[in-house]
């Protein structure tokens, strides 16, 4: 197949994604209650064999307006972001622009003598052992901070966790980073990459690792907290800004468009793709005993969560059984996870 196969080719029917959703379910409703109403919300969508057998919206996007959540909400993804950003070093892999056991250093060479080491591949894997930039951001500095920000962070911190690929511990810096490679790779810059070699060509239009003042995020969700009895706006934080780690802002419509690519080679090659789905080290985070390249591993379920101040996602894929379970709030709780996985109960106890 054409690796830029056109929409008609999907494997999904556009015609089933329009309008407000599939028809009320009384399971899924009943766990969704808590996000149906005159606050923040959710939008859940379940893909069995690359249709939509089940896709809503609960509650509001925009509590200010009563605009309400629906399948075309764009959320911010936060940490879902991560397999984007993966998928975007796999594509410069595959053009020749660089490989995955570059040493980071190859194109950010103002990093410290202790990234002297650090490959591509162990950013990718979360086994550099880099700092943490949040650990080391000024409380007092109000200011948002972008990738090429944790970059200058990191550039004055001499020391690591542990000796690159020793050990594993999640790292938003290394994503960021990995932001800033794609961009020096492709002579882009990293939004600018995401947009024209993987939203744009996968039909995925209303997508954006959304910058201020650049892009206009269309049927946006806005993040809240519950905070001394009620809900509040915190859509932004300092660190809302870097895009490389989660600053993707996507819709359950355009998610499953993404899913669909991940099944075929209309975006990656199979190689790329195994990569990335290929356990590359193990970890000690409870139901993640392995990690790849963007994705959690847990058995035959490759899933990622994602929290933002305002925002939590989640996507668990089941590749075997061709199901797909994704919810995305604009709430700082509960966790969509466990939801998810009741939801995704429903469609794997019948197969057995």
């Amino acid at each position: 197949m054409n690796r830029l196969a056109p929409l008609c080719l999907l494997a999904f029917s556009t015609a089933a994604m329009a309008g407000a959703g599939t028809p009320a379910d009384a399971g899924i409703d009943g766990l969704m209650q808590p996000y149906d109403g005159r606050f923040p919300g959710a939008a859940v969508l379940v893909l069995k064999d690359g249709h939509p057998v089940f896709r809503r919206g609960y509650g509001l996007a925009v509590v200010e307006d009563g605009t309400p959540v629906s399948p075309q909400s764009n959320f911010r993804l936060a940490s879902v972001s991560k397999q984007f950003t993966a998928a975007a070093i796999l594509l410069l892999a595959e053009n020749g622009k660089l490989s995955i056991d570059d040493p980071v250093k190859q194109w950010l060479p103002s990093l410290p003598a202790v990234a002297d080491t650090v490959t591509l591949r162990q950013l990718l894997s979360h086994t550099s052992g880099l700092l943490d930039y949040e650990d080391l951001m000024d409380p007092a500095d109000t200011r948002q901070v972008h990738d090429s920000d944790v970059l200058q962070l990191l550039e004055k911190e001499n020391r690591s966790y542990f000796a690159p690929g020793s050990d594993y511990r999640y790292s938003n810096s290394g994503y960021a980073l990995l932001a800033l490679v794609v961009g020096k790779a492709s002579g882009s810059d990293f939004a600018s990459f995401l947009r024209q070699r993987i939203f744009l060509p996968l039909g995925m239009n209303s997508t954006f690792a959304h910058q201020d003042g650049v892009d206009d995020v269309p049927h946006r969700a806005y993040g809240y907290s519950w905070i001394d009895g009620h809900w509040q706006r915190t859509d932004q934080s300092t660190t809302s800004a870097v895009l490389g780690d989660g600053g993707i802002y996507s819709s359950i419509d355009d998610l499953a468009k993404w899913d669909a690519a991940l099944y075929d080679q209309r975006l990656l090659r199979r190689e790329s793709l195994q990569l990335a789905f290929s356990p590359a080290t193990k970890t000690d985070e409870p139901d993640v005993p392995h990690y790849g390249f963007g994705w959690r591993i847990n058995g035959d379920a490759l899933w990622h969560s994602g929290e933002s101040i305002g925002f939590r996602n989640v996507i668990v894929r089941y590749p075997k059984q061709k199901l797909t379970v994704i919810v995305l709030s604009n709430r700082n709780d509960p966790e969509p996870y466990p939801l998810a996985l009741a939801i995704a109960r429903r469609w794997l106890d019948t197969a057995r």
